[in-house]
């Protein structure tokens, strides 16, 4: 702990200067990086993710306002407040502050409170930005658990994770839960197998013989500022309709594709085939969707897909259906061969990230070419596995390496990609790491 109250001391000095007072309460929450079941959480599908070190650490003042005042110790994220009792998240610009009134709003309404006292808080982050290492989600946790705590309440961490993961929506990212899950549910030593309805969390081990190392591509991607996300959300949302269309399944009550497989009751693996049957691999036009369902295109637009995906021209839904029912399964392989432990589960989990990266990359084209550059510097210095992790288009890198070969697969990939050209700056951004799995989210009263 002595990192953390080195940062703890330094964050109170910082806020004394700031607020002219002594924070009464820290919280933290971490980021995460998902270690194998990319882009199927919204589809309803188990992930495996584990929470890095890297966190965000909030100091906490309750006041009499009711003024909501926030400052980060980053001076690239300017100083915001707002009264507490009129909370507007504006959806079309994603600044920093809206992911604190994200979780803040959904403590509020979950509770239906409306006369909320103020707070002054602090905000220090340890999370590279945009890097699909989940700084948002866990400001949002973060500021969920302040407000909690500021009002006395309590909450299960299952029922938070559940809030937080609603409330980030309020930004306009249609996500699924993976990120607020972990860092509220997540235990130092284990990553997690993380279900959702009803969401609950299995420790899964690791191999002990190999580290998990974390490369940041240094291309950034805000999640809330693309529709990339968002057109992929939709494109599983009309697959799954299709696809239980054509099983003559009550398809205008389905949202996602694990329902299709439920409602069928068959293996990932037969979904595999009748999305070959039902499905084509060339796009769908909006007009070829509403013809397969029956509905006008208002229809389609107005009550199927979200305001901001309402323009798109093409969807690909067999190659997003496909990644998602084959991500999936991979999951519960990876569960299953580090329940077994084989003499070469640390060559066969590499195997399975292996084929994620390919999957993200052609079927569900959520890479990038920095991302498959890093990946195949990776595997070529002696990575087992290495995909991308996150949402992609940008961010970071996991690679799954022999311990004993970490040294020099750090050196080589420094040298590799970060000692060439425009990415000269990067090691002080953290770029380069190897990571364990660290705790969830924590309150720490000021002593």
């Amino acid at each position: 702990m002595p990192v953390v109250y080195d940062r703890l001391l330094k964050l109170k000095e910082m806020f004394n200067s700031k607020f002219g007072s002594i924070p009464k309460f820290y919280v933290r929450a971490p980021g995460r990086v998902n270690i194998i079941g990319e882009h199927i959480d919204y589809c309803g599908y188990s992930v495996l993710p584990m929470a890095v070190e890297q966190d965000m650490l909030i100091a906490v003042e309750p006041v009499k306002t009711h003024t909501l005042q926030l400052a980060n110790t980053n001076p690239l994220y300017p100083d915001f407040s707002t009264g507490t009792n009129n909370i507007q998240i504006d959806k079309t610009k994603p600044l920093w502050h809206n992911y604190f009134l994200c979780g803040f709003k959904g403590i509020q309404e979950h509770f239906g409170l409306s006369d909320l006292a103020g707070m002054n808080c602090l905000v220090d982050g340890t999370i590279p930005p945009s890097s699909g290492l989940s700084s948002s989600s866990a400001l949002v946790c973060c500021a969920g658990l302040v407000t909690l705590t500021v009002l006395g309440m309590n909450l299960s961490k299952v029922e938070l994770a559940e809030i937080c993961a609603k409330s980030e929506r309020y930004i306009g990212t249609e996500g699924g839960g993976m990120d607020q899950s972990i860092s509220f549910l997540a235990e130092e030593g284990t990553a997690k197998l993380i279900e959702f309805s009803p969401l609950r969390a299995t420790d899964v081990k690791l191999p002990s013989g190999a580290v998990f190392v974390i490369a940041n591509s240094c291309v950034e991607m805000n999640k809330a500022a693309t529709s990339h996300f968002n057109i992929r959300v939709m494109e599983c949302r009309l697959a799954a309709k299709l696809l239980a269309k054509h099983k003559n399944l009550q398809w205008d009550k389905v949202l996602q594709l694990e329902e299709v497989q439920t409602k069928l009751g068959v293996s990932l693996e037969e979904m595999l085939l009748i999305t070959e049957d039902a499905l084509h691999p060339e796009p769908y036009s909006p007009e070829e969707v509403c013809r397969c369902l029956g509905v006008s295109l208002l229809e389609l637009q107005t009550q199927i897909l979200s305001p901001n995906t309402q323009d798109v021209l093409i969807f690909k839904l067999y190659q997003r259906a496909k990644h998602v029912y084959s991500e999936a399964a991979r999951v519960l392989q990876f569960k299953k061969i580090c329940e077994e432990a084989p003499d070469n589960m640390v060559q066969l989990l590499g195997e399975l990230m292996n084929q994620s990266h390919e999957s993200c990359r052609d079927m569900y084209e959520c890479s990038c070419p920095e991302l498959d550059q890093l990946v195949d510097i990776c595997r070529t210095f002696g990575a087992q596995g290495s995909r991308l992790t996150g949402a992609g288009w940008g961010g970071c890198t996991v690679s799954l390496v022999p311990a004993d070969k970490l040294p020099s697969f750090l050196a080589n990939v420094q040298e590799a990609y970060y000692q060439s050209g425009d990415r000269r700056l990067a090691p002080e951004k953290q770029s380069l790491f190897a990571t364990k799995p660290g705790g969830g989210a924590l309150v720490f009263l000021e002593a």
